[in-house]
């Protein structure tokens, strides 16, 4: 069998064809990061966790509409809007390549995550930017910096899950798990435990969270970031205060009435890249001490995510405050850095049983359950979301994400129907040929098919409004329907 990395394709991204293989690397319960932390908890009051999210989309804007990732574009065109700041951005996407390293050459113990969409991984690939590559390449495959750098999953093509097609959920994990064992290596797949939803975002129709969970856990997750008021308590109410600083058991419960579960670590609010920008979830950790969780008395954590490149305060003010928060720690201690699986890891070696943590569901749903009564059945369901959208102006089961300001279904029928009808024929095509013979994966006709399938559910394409950015997606659907129907 071929090696992952032997799949990059200067035509294709490696999005497919290893998926038995895949299952087999990231499906395990060994710690990860435990033997390689220098962390004890006994002598931590509270942490911080921060993690840098990193995006461009794939556009039909090269020479005769080929695919090339916005940055090129960028590159190509410095004089269109903010196209200037593409070498700024570049330098963003590999700094931490730097930085960590001078760090810890300095006797400071950094902490960082990191969350680079599919979508801009293969467009590093595509412009040759091995000097980007290398720098990660390094922080991501040198064991000394193991404890340092972890990777989120996420969603190959930047979807937001609520508005992504169902079937194509797990499509997009399982294509970001071949993007990246590509490109860092089977290795560094194993260790990756905790994803980063795109857009922060959070379905919450109990049938879509069930199968974004249920997916989550079948590509190897142990649990996910969510922000804080896109879940709520069982019953309706917000989380307590105290909560946030802990994980929480987030569970999913379908119209089946069959239940699962996921950690999740929670997002707090606020102007996400300003405090990540200037640290201040190191701030706000030196105001937090212990909990008890059960009987086992444990440091909170602070956990917060920010786009890694976009605004003034990551380009300039991350790059001063980052750095100098750690010579400060290294000083003081009491108050450290710490990576997700980090901090989970060595709660369960301090004796927490993950069934003792608070319980969260997408928020909204208490309002379902309670219509639904004991009895849960779809048609029950489907009554209760019906009822509470004619008499609710509150509820929505479109899910909720970083900012509540856009939706990322009303006014976009121009773009998701085409998405469902390209998926559908997708599927229609090509679920019969992969039950009979899994290996159609590793064909290009599958894989050029499921490229178009998942660029078209890339968040940007709404996210920016009409005009060019709907046009893009259209002729995406073209071509992609063009693949599935040849």
């Amino acid at each position: 069998m071929p090696t992952l990395s032997s799949q990059i394709s200067t035509q294709l991204p490696p999005i497919a064809g290893q998926e038995a293989k895949i299952q087999g690397i990231v499906q395990h319960d060994e710690p990860v990061m435990l033997p390689y932390s220098n962390l004890n908890l006994e002598g931590i009051t509270a942490g911080f966790a921060c993690a840098l999210h990193m995006h461009q989309p794939t556009i039909p804007a090269g020479e005769n509409g080929a695919l090339i990732n916005n940055l090129q574009y960028m590159f190509e065109h410095p004089n269109e809007g903010d196209n200037h700041n593409a070498e700024p951005f570049a330098w963003c996407y590999s700094r931490m390549g730097d930085m960590i390293p001078e760090l810890v050459q300095q006797g400071c113990n950094p902490r960082i995550m990191l969350d680079y969409s599919g979508n801009l991984l293969w467009g590093l690939q595509q412009m040759n930017r091995e000097d980007i590559l290398g720098k990660l390449r390094r922080i991501t495959c040198d064991a000394q910096f193991y404890s340092h750098v972890e990777w989120l999953g996420t969603m190959w093509g930047h979807g937001v899950v609520s508005s992504t097609p169902i079937p194509d959920i797990k499509l997009h994990l399982q294509a970001w798990q071949h993007q990246f064992a590509a490109i860092f290596g089977e290795e560094a797949l194993r260790r990756v435990k905790g994803f980063s939803p795109p857009e922060m975002h959070l379905p919450n129709h109990p049938d879509t969270l069930y199968e974004y969970v249920k997916a989550l856990k079948e590509c190897g997750y142990r649990w996910l970031l969510v922000q804080e008021h896109t879940v709520e308590r069982t019953d309706g109410t917000p989380l307590h205060h105290e909560d946030k600083y802990i994980p929480n058991q987030l569970v999913a419960r379908n119209s089946q009435g069959e239940t699962l579960s996921i950690l999740a670590l929670i997002k707090t609010q606020g102007s996400d890249t300003k405090l990540v920008a200037q640290m201040q979830p190191y701030h706000e950790a030196k105001g937090l001490g212990k909990q008890e969780v059960n009987g086992v008395v444990v440091p909170s954590l602070v956990s917060q995510i920010a786009d890694g490149e976009n605004g003034g305060v990551m380009m300039n003010e991350f790059p001063r405050d980052f750095p100098s928060v750690w010579g400060e720690i290294k000083d003081n201690g009491g108050v450290v850095g710490m990576n997700g699986t980090e901090y989970l890891e060595l709660l369960e070696q301090a004796g927490i049983r993950f069934t003792d943590l608070p319980i969260c569901q997408g928020v909204g749903q208490a309002k379902i359950w309670q219509r639904v009564g004991e009895t849960v059945t779809p048609e029950g369901v489907e009554r209760a979301i019906a009822h509470l959208q004619d008499h609710d102006p509150h509820f929505s089961t479109e899910g909720a994400s970083w900012t509540n300001h856009i939706s990322w279904v009303e006014g976009y029928e121009s773009v998701l129907q085409p998405m469902q009808r390209l998926s559908a024929k997708f599927h229609e095509k090509f679920d019969p040929l992969v039950a009979e013979n899994p290996e159609i994966t590793q064909s290009q006709e599958y894989q050029a098919a499921l490229l178009y399938n998942l660029l078209l559910q890339t968040s940007c394409f709404r996210y920016w409004g009409k005009g060019t950015w709907t046009d893009y997606a259209k002729a995406l659907y073209e071509r992609g329907q063009e693949l599935v129907e040849s």
